[in-house]
């Protein structure tokens, strides 16, 4: 598993101890990290979930009136440092 993939699974696993069931996604270039929102959830509770995804590279909330709130987490997988990083049609 990438080194995005370890962090990612951190940030639901202590989501999930938070009683914010995470699920994670693996994606091309980050791993993803998405857990519900109750409606009443505990000013203590939204602290500890903020502490937890602050250590993604982004982080927010999606909230809409049909789905209710969703908060979510990426964090990058690493890009390779020398090589073809801009990919076959990549101009230098």
């Amino acid at each position: 598993m990438p080194a995005s993939g370890v962090s990612a699974a951190a940030i639901a696993a202590r989501l999930s101890a938070v009683g914010l069931p995470a699920r994670v996604e693996e994606h091309d270039r980050y791993t993803s990290v998405e857990a519900e929102v109750p409606e009443a959830l505990s000013i203590d509770l939204w602290r500890e979930a903020l502490e937890v995804v602050a250590e993604a590279d982004r982080f927010g909330l999606l909230a809409t009136s049909m789905s209710g709130r969703t908060l979510w987490a990426v964090v990058r997988k690493a890009v390779p440092a020398t090589g073809d990083v801009g990919g076959p049609s990549y101009q230098r």
